[in-house]
């Protein structure tokens, strides 16, 4: 009952902190008290259950006084602030987060301030301060920080003359504190696992069965209309190859077209046309192309705007757009043409010319920039290079006009050239490598069919398997849920869709330099691979995974796609590269596919236990056994799910310490987080009684599912906070 209490305190209190921001209901005086009944209440288990002779679950339980002990510590008696650093000056003094000022027992003084940019750009990369503590140098940077008789110094900001804003902190006492709770925990979860005695080896010796999630549909429609005229492919792919300053990054035109027609028709390509062409058909061909019926609007019917009404059609041309142009829009506006106003904005960019900054120019501090063709040039821009950068464009509308397309690739080549002696890192094996592998990566768009296809056998392959074993009166691990035929085809579709998203996965690494683990296109891809290569360790063994599988797998490339088929690749913030991030979004991400096997074997417990009761020839015996059957699965599963949500969300906890220097803040993500892994850690008691109840059991770990979904879409989509991302 305290744990329900406590769960349900932690979920309310994310919800009236969000409608109430000035109301902070962890710091009030009942929660420190909830806090220490659980605290107490683990130490009366160790001793009522006398687990000073299951050496595991000592720890696991004595973890948790300590991590709350390790917390209080940390309120009662660490201390936090900043301190503004200015260049060659030493300094003493932070002011604490209540206001006042505190002295540190020595001085700190920045050398100087740097900013680190990602090759070829200005984008930083990192920000870095040199200082000297106590005549010791050091070097502060985004999750790298500096240590001093117990105090910690980290990277927090910067401001104009070179100064920097250092974040300080001082918990000699709550950190080791916490962090030996922490080691427990993990410890004691690990020694479940392996220890003979255990729960885990328990039940791998008596054999499970294993499935994944529900599903979601949605369709594809497509436009018939007459392609306008653009560039041949060829030429259109030579223009791709141009490097673009495109979202703080250098990367290829291609890049910039693919995200550029994605935006338009909400699909990369359009009637065989490449995504350069149809960049190059705007550009090149304008008059043809804004009566091209492809700019795909939601909402479409009577827009009423400024005292005007007008009428759009789902897939409009830009002409019937025009309105749009210009317009005053407010935060009032209806979204959906708030959002087809940056479509003809889009376009609008293009043609001025501030769309395409391929032009890399040198102001006078050396520093380089890159330029669209009518953008404002520094003004020690040579006469000639002034030239070439307005006129070639207009030269390149010329030889377009008059088709004489072998002309044009030279006039490409040349831009291609021009770009590479500005920069010369452009020439480099690691950036012509880059480029090849992005242009790859782009090419590799599948399409919302591979997710729905993958959903659909899914869904046959479950259904078949369901109506199999209902059929036969067979417990689910005494023979094959589908045909051997079937199940060699589904395995194979598992392994090519594994493969798939594994080089979709590798290419990004490689293009970006870090681990896609930060968005949300990259953890959902991420976890649709995990449940692939689970899906194929599992399928000999568990006859359901495979249908559960492919279905877990195409709802994640489905979620997965709200962000774009193959989101174009981002620089990382730099508090974000970490490996420490890669680590924690790996792991949670490894334990929410297991959640999903998990709630679909309890969708097929309670269908079948449900198919057994309503037939006269059913038996209490049967039914049992397959209930019985699956329930072990489940457990089976649920062990290194929960060890695996522990560990990603205790290494989260490392990384913010690392970055911001706070284990834990109450984040909405950090309590939804810590909600799931206590609902899920309940069936593994079984003093509870859910282990009595197959039934019951069922339903319970079906249901746990929602803490998983509000983990990860509902405080993005509602509570927000500092894990929110799109």
């Amino acid at each position: 009952m305290l744990t329900v209490v406590v769960v349900a305190a932690l979920a309310t209190a994310t919800f009236v902190e969000k409608m109430h921001p000035e109301v902070r209901l962890y710091d009030q005086w009942w929660f420190a008290v909830l806090l220490a009944l659980i605290g107490m209440a683990a130490v009366v288990s160790i001793v009522q259950g006398k687990m000073w002779h299951r050496w595991h679950l000592l720890l696991i339980h004595a973890a948790v006084p300590v991590i709350l002990l390790g917390g209080a510590l940390t309120t009662w008696t660490g201390r936090t602030g900043t301190m503004q650093l200015q260049p060659g000056m030493p300094s003493s003094t932070y002011i604490a987060h209540s206001g006042t000022e505190e002295k540190l027992p020595f001085s700190i003084t920045l050398e100087r301030f740097e900013i680190i940019p990602y090759e070829g750009t200005q984008s930083p990369m990192d920000f870095a301060s040199h200082v000297s503590i106590d005549g010791h140098a050091e070097v502060i940077s985004m999750n790298h920080i500096a240590r001093h008789r117990s105090y910690r110094f980290y990277q927090a900001d910067y401001g104009e003359g070179g100064t920097s804003l250092l974040r300080v902190s001082h918990d000699p006492l709550g950190i080791p504190v916490a962090y030996a709770g922490f080691a427990m925990l993990i410890v004691g979860m690990v020694g479940m696992m392996v220890s003979r005695k255990g729960l885990f080896r328990q039940l791998l010796k008596g054999g499970a069965s294993a499935v994944a999630i529900l599903v979601a549909m949605a369709g594809i429609h497509t436009s018939a209309w007459a392609s306008p005229q653009t560039l041949p492919r060829e030429t259109a792919d030579r223009f791709g190859r141009i490097e673009v300053m495109y979202q703080g990054r250098l990367c290829p035109v291609q890049t910039l077209a693919k995200d550029f027609t994605t935006k338009l028709t909400g699909k990369s390509r359009i009637d065989g046309l490449t995504p350069e062409q149809v960049l190059c058909g705007y550009l090149f061909f304008y008059p043809q192309w804004v009566d091209a019926p492809i700019i795909k609007v939601k909402g479409a019917g009577e827009w009423q705007l400024e005292g005007e009404h007008h009428t759009v059609h789902r897939h409009s041309t830009l002409g019937e757009l025009y309105f749009l142009d210009g317009a005053r829009l407010t935060p009032a506006t209806d979204k959906n043409i708030r959002a087809a106003a940056e479509k003809v904005s889009l376009v609008r960019m293009l043609m001025n010319g501030r769309l395409l900054k391929i032009y890399p120019v040198q102001d006078t501090t050396g520093t380089m920039g890159w330029y669209g063709q009518n953008d404002q040039l520094p003004l020690n821009t040579p006469d000639d290079e002034f030239l070439f950068i307005r006129r070639s464009t207009g030269y390149m509308q010329e030889l377009v006009l008059q088709g004489n397309y072998d002309e044009l690739n030279r006039v490409l080549d040349k831009l291609i050239t021009y770009q590479q002696q500005r920069v010369p890192y452009l020439t480099s094996p690691a950036a012509m490598h880059r480029q090849r592998a992005e242009r790859l990566y782009n090419s590799l768009t599948a399409g919302r069919w591979v997710a729905m296809l993958c959903i659909t056998l899914g869904l046959l392959c479950f259904a078949w398997a369901l109506a199999r074993m209902w059929r036969k009166e067979e417990s689910v691990v005494e023979r094959s849920a589908l045909p051997r035929f079937v199940a060699i085809v589904a395995m194979a579709y598992v392994l090519l869709l594994s493969l798939y998203l594994l080089s979709i996965f590798v290419l990004r690494w490689h293009v970006g330099g870090h681990v896609p683990v930060a968005g949300g296109f990259d953890s959902m891809t991420l976890m649709s691979l995990l449940l692939g290569v689970l899906t194929l360790c599992l399928a000999r063994r568990y006859p359901l995974a495979l249908p559960a599988g492919m279905m877990a797998m195409g709802f994640c490339q489905l979620v997965a796609m709200l962000s774009g088929s193959n989101p174009p690749v981002t620089n990382l913030m730099p508090v974000l590269n970490s490996p420490l991030l890669t680590a924690h979004v790996s792991l949670i991400m490894c334990s929410y596919a297991l959640f999903f096997f998990i709630a679909l074997n309890s969708v097929a417990g309670l269908i079948i236990e449900g198919g057994n009761r309503s037939r006269a020839l059913a038996t209490k015996a049967n039914s049992s056994s397959t209930l019985t059957h699956l329930q072990r699965a489940t457990l089976l599963l649920l062990c290194p799910a929960v060890l695996l949500l522990a560990s990603g969300i205790i290494i989260g906890a490392l990384w913010a310490n690392v970055s911001w220097g706070t284990y834990w803040s109450w984040d909405p993500k950090e309590v939804w987080a810590l909600i799931t892994l206590i609902i899920y850690a309940l069936p593994l008691h079984r003093t509870l009684g859910l282990h009595r109840n197959p039934r019951l059991f069922h339903l319970y770990c079906l249901l746990a599912l929602l803490s998983v979904a509000i983990t990860y879409f509902g405080v993005n989509l509602i509570l927000g906070g500092m894990h929110a991302y799109n």
